[in-house]
């Protein structure tokens, strides 16, 4: 169970950072899939693909771009280090807390590559949101009645460190609550840079953060390079991506389940109610489902003519 001090920091900052979530042989692991697949990897150099615009604070250099890798649920045996990231032991606490049981995976995880002088991200997100001011519900971050709720939540793990004033993921603390739009000044990383916080990670550790905050990252400043894993997740009937209908039907494309776990397979199911037979993933390492009476699903097969309405 998440600790009231866990709660207390998430509510108050929008992230929360995870020491030592994984060991260093797991980051090691990940680190030699990403190497191994890199060749594929594609470089954000065209202006309208970069992250940021050239001469602006986040720019970096103006020529490195991010470098995106994709596929890391399909690399069979080396995408075991990040199929545990879908239902890791001291991750599926949080995941249940901020997105409520039954979370499920939305977007198609990825990792972040950076070299040093690469630009970093202009700030965006947020639960009203930080370039127009229009009301981001499909980001929003939520508490009522004692209940944090995420529509949209990023997980990134650190695969290298992340020393202060070397750049990379920063937030706006707080703004998941804010109600007005940011300064462009402020957004491309002139202007208000003192209200930007660069998060400090080792590697191993997790970073948790509500859409709904305002975020980006900051220029790469390190010698190493940068190397992050991340995931979304939404509460169970919640949709951003599409990704899982990419075949035209609920399904991730092909090589996503292969040498999955059936609890990791649960967090790839499509968005629809947990009354509804949804397998959700306890705290303890089990599954629970909940279903409506045998009496009403046949009720309603006569009615629709499919199990579910």
């Amino acid at each position: 169970m998440l600790s009231e001090e866990d709660k207390y920091l998430f509510d108050l900052n929008g992230y929360i950072v995870i020491k030592g979530v994984f060991s260093p042989e797991e980051v090691a692991a990940a680190n030699d899939a990403i190497t191994n697949h890199m060749p594929s990897a594609n470089e954000r150099i065209d202006d309208a693909i970069r992250n940021t615009k050239r001469g602006t604070g986040m720019g970096g250099n103006g020529k490195d771009g991010r470098i995106d890798l994709g596929g890391v649920l399909q690399w069979g045996e080396q995408s075991k280090f990040f199929h545990s990231v879908l239902d890791h032991p001291k991750l599926v606490p949080y995941y249940n807390e901020f997105c409520g049981k039954g979370y499920r995976m939305d977007h198609m995880p990825f990792c972040i590559v950076q070299n040093k002088g690469s630009e970093g991200f202009n700030l965006h997100g947020g639960t009203i949101d930080v370039s127009s001011g229009e009301y981001n519900h499909f980001l929003a971050y939520t508490y009522n009645h004692g209940q944090i709720r995420s529509n949209l939540l990023a997980v990134a793990v650190a695969l290298c460190p992340h020393p202060e004033g070397g750049g990379g993921f920063c937030v706006v603390k707080g703004s998941h609550k804010s109600n007005f739009k940011a300064p462009p000044a402020m957004i491309q990383g002139d202007a208000y840079r003192e209200h930007v916080q660069q998060v400090v990670s080792d590697p191993g550790d997790v970073i948790i953060w509500s859409e709904g905050t305002v975020h980006g990252a900051l220029p790469w400043m390190n010698d190493h390079q940068r190397r992050v894993a991340l995931f979304r997740f939404a509460p169970s009937t919640c949709a951003y991506g599409r990704s899982y209908m990419e075949e035209g039907n609920p399904m991730w494309p092909e090589g996503c389940y292969d040498g999955m776990t059936e609890r990791q397979k649960a967090v790839l199911q499509p968005p629809f109610n947990t009354r509804l037979d949804r397998v959700q993933l306890d705290d303890e390492g089990g599954t629970h489902v909940e279903s409506r009476s045998k009496a009403k699903k046949e009720f309603d097969k006569k009615v629709f003519g499919t199990s579910y309405f």
